[in-house]
């Protein structure tokens, strides 16, 4: 090939291998937003080394002129055209220290903003101007993008079938551009079997591991946004039911929705509830959406938003969003919000609701120092049913029959102990917060996980727009439930059972439960599910071991093939070379070793003490002539580095080794299965003293 055309094919490999670590980062900001700044910057600086290669006077300003111009370019692209200005360069400052920071505050996939992405180009920009620099070391030449392979792993780690694609499209790359570079790195070249193997491997356990792995939402270890101070919504409820007619915020938009939430509190020391939540930048979608509605928010109603639990998006507002519970924040707010909110509803089957048992693996806090007596009043309540969402369900109408809603114009506030202590034993009437708080911390003491939201019912009205008030406001709890989530539930009627033309599946679910449930006299724990331990449980375990023990003969199997394919020719390759090292009369005698060794993989029997004379006399007759040829030409050599007082030199073990290439090529004309099982002749890689009679 043209010496030219060579280099350019080296540095497009090396700016390829480079680029495709880029990639990687797909899931945190979708391929969308990364191909064209990846593009724009591989494309300089390719240009950019072909001028320098044309024009020797810019050959030593060659990394100046890609930084330089790849960064105009990625300005160029996220900035809009024109001169660089101080935003310009401020945002690609930006780019170096901040967009990575941000990109870890934000949920995924992150919006396809330039504040956010930037790194990733700029990343693969230094490492592509390094990696052209280090081309004379082509292998070197691949650590810097190795280096932006191994930052996209930090925030997010491929698995399966993807990666599988991802690191045999790297390998043939960087395979591809060590062939072209094979003179200066051909031992590295020997590799590379070995990596397309080792893939093929990965592809083959993924294939076999893969279906047995459940779907999951995408994770990564986020960066929290710095602490916020905000008030706590649960200490506003008295105070918003003393001005009812207060409006709060209006929507319009399609049913799906009993209630609205601002925020949900979880942890509970004992004297008040908090928020654990990580407030998160809200990235491009959340999900699918399946429902929307229009919010307007006016001006003076603090940083709350209202939102749905199972929140997928939100357009035309950029607030803080808690991930599992769906709660937004907006900050610093000034003025009235308008947005577009998308959500979805969880699949209920109505009749399965009620028997369904809790989800064990939520986490739910602590109920700080429990006073005497609420205990034993939390079994009471229950019946002493174990825990289930019946059980929360029974909870839930103890209370409501129990206690009342306070009326007056002075309400009760509070929700530590203290208050509630008051509320389950004396004063039996409060707001629904104490309601909520009340029922969370009773469901957590009979092992039931459960949280206080806060938030306004929906009042009564269909997709026109509504608008939702101050009395509008209540509290209440949520349990976990295994398969379904956080399920809402009402002790306080701040929902108005079953009155919401907006109520969406769940909460309709949620209402046949409550009918279904039998009355305390008839109460019964529901039956054990299969897979919820016991004896019940034992066929389900019987069938768990199944996937593991076919992954591991899977790995076996591929373990055994790595073995025949790579292993034994490799180790005989090796000692060839090693035998092939050697002068003099020891490297006639290895010759003859070496030709004993290709015999016996081709079923020749070689005795303990056969000569290569006796050897050529005894072969079979359907082994070629030329075999018997170069034995006896060994023999000669073999004579003359044993018995001759001058002495075997390096004429004479060149000659034996070409009598151990005649007898190679004589076993060549038996059949195709005859010479592939002499490859892998698991009897060859024996001590060369231990020969078969």
């Amino acid at each position: 090939m043209n010496p030219q055309w060579t280099q350019r094919l080296t540095v497009a490999l090396l700016l390829l291998a480079t680029g495709l670590p880029g990639l990687l980062f797909a899931p945190v900001f979708g391929l969308g937003s990364l191909v064209l700044p990846l593009v724009a910057v591989l494309l300089v600086c390719f240009v950019v080394a072909e001028v320098c290669a044309r024009v020797s006077a810019l050959r030593p300003w060659r990394p100046v002129l890609m930084l330089v111009l790849g960064l105009l370019a990625l300005g160029e692209l996220e900035f809009g055209p024109g001169l660089p200005d101080a935003a310009m360069l401020r945002g690609l400052l930006d780019g170096v220290t901040r967009s990575w920071q941000l990109t870890l505050q934000s949920t995924w996939p992150a919006r396809a903003e330039a504040e956010l992405f930037l790194f990733v180009p700029l990343a693969v920009l230094f490492a592509a101007v390094l990696g052209v620099e280090l081309l004379r070391l082509p292998a070197v030449a691949l650590l810097p993008g190795l280096a932006v392979a191994g930052l996209s792993q930090a925030y997010v780690a491929l698995s399966g079938p993807v990666a599988t694609v991802a690191g045999l499209a790297y390998v043939v790359v960087s395979g591809a551009l060590l062939a072209v570079t094979r003179r200066r790195g051909s031992r590295l070249i020997l590799v590379l079997p070995a990596v397309v193997l080792a893939v093929a491997v990965s592809a083959g356990i993924t294939a076999v591991d893969q279906g047995s792995r459940p779907s999951l939402a995408l994770e990564h270890e986020t960066a929290p946004v710095p602490p916020l101070r905000v008030d706590n919504p649960l200490d506003e409820v008295a105070d918003r039911l003393t001005r009812p007619a207060e409006p709060v915020f209006g929507y319009t938009g399609t049913a799906g929705a009993d209630r609205w939430r601002i925020a949900v509190l979880t942890e509970f020391d004992g004297v008040s509830w908090r928020a654990n939540g990580a407030y998160l930048r809200l990235g491009a979608t959340l999900g699918t959406a399946t429902q929307h509605a229009r919010i307007t928010v006016p001006d003076g109603n603090g940083p709350w938003l209202p939102s749905q639990p199972l929140l997928a998006t939100v357009a035309g507002a950029d607030p803080l969003v808690d991930p599992g519970t769906g709660a937004l924040l907006l900050p610093g707010r000034r003025g009235p919000v308008e947005y577009e909110l998308g959500w979805r509803e969880p699949a209920v089957a109505p009749g399965d609701l009620l028997d369904a048992g809790i989800d064990a693996s939520a986490v739910s806090g602590g109920v700080g120092q429990v006073p005497p007596g609420v205990s034993e009043l939390a079994r009471t309540a229950t019946g002493g049913l174990r825990p289930s969402f019946r059980a929360a369900l029974v909870l839930e109408r103890y209370l409501a029959e129990h206690y009342r809603q306070a009326t007056g114009p002075v309400l009760p506030t509070g929700s530590g102990w203290a208050q509630l202590n008051r509320f389950l034993f004396t004063a039996r009437a409060g707001t629904s917060e104490q309601f909520a708080t009340a029922y969370a911390a009773l469901a957590r003491l009979i092992g039931i996980p459960a949280r206080v939201a806060v938030g306004f019912r929906a009042p009564p009205g269909g997709p026109g727009p509504v608008t939702v008030h101050n009395g509008d406001s209540f509290a209440w709890p949520e349990v976990a439930v295994a398969g379904v989530g956080w399920v809402p539930l009402d002790p306080a009627g701040g929902a108005s059972h079953g009155a919401a033309a907006a109520a969406g599946a769940l909460a309709q679910a949620t209402d046949q439960a409550r009918d279904d449930l039998p009355p305390p006299q008839r109460l019964r724990d529901p039956e054990v599910p299969p897979d919820e331990g016991g004896t019940t449980g034992s066929s389900g375990s019987d069938e768990a071991w199944i996937g593991p023990l076919l992954a591991w003969l899977g790995l076996g199997v591929v373990s055994v093939l790595v073995f025949a394919v790579v292993a034994i020719p490799g180790w005989r390759a090796v000692r060839t070379a090693r035998r092939r090292r050697r002068t003099g009369s020891a490297a006639v005698v290895a010759a003859w070793l070496e030709a004993r060794d290709v015999l016996r993989a081709h079923d020749v029997i070689v005795s303990r003490g056969a000569t290569a004379r006796e050897l050529a006399r005894r072969l079979p007759s359907t082994v070629d002539k030329s075999v018997a040829e170069g034995l006896e030409w060994l023999a000669r050599q073999v004579d003359i580095a044993l018995w001759s007082p001058v002495g075997a030199d390096d004429r004479t073990a060149a000659q034996a080794w070409s009598a151990v290439r005649a007898i190679r090529k004589g076993l060549t004309v038996v059949s195709f299965r005859a010479r592939i099982r002499a490859v892998f002749d698991l009897g060859s890689l024996r001590g060369p003293g231990i020969v078969a009679e």
